[in-house]
């Protein structure tokens, strides 16, 4: 009868740490990846979002320093860690957020 606990103890601990690994581990490393896939592919004249919320037009992409120039405004131009780039900029989802979070 121990034996049988035994197995059955061990196979609900690893449900446990399966269900972890599923539901925490697997969708950061989907987005992870959907990140980097983004600042790999950016162009100049592409529209992105910062994580701190500033819009940009990318301007130049500096793959060896990991470094992006977006201009924020008419001929002002700013230098960001391309890890810093959240999001292509879409206004329509954006307007769309807002809408849903104003409910």
């Amino acid at each position: 009868m121990d034996f049988n606990q035994l197995i059955f103890d061990l196979i609900v601990l690893g449900l446990f740490v399966l269900g972890i690994y599923v539901f925490s581990v697997l969708p950061r490393q989907r987005e992870f990846r959907q990140r980097q896939k983004l600042v790999n592919e950016l162009k100049p004249g592409t529209d992105v979002v910062t994580y701190g919320g500033l819009i940009g037009t990318v301007k130049r992409v500096d793959g060896n320093n990991g470094l992006v120039v977006l201009e924020i405004a008419k001929g002002v131009e700013v230098r960001f860690l391309a890890q810093a780039i959240s999001t292509e900029y879409d206004q329509a989802a954006i307007a769309e957020s807002v809408k849903k979070a104003a409910k």
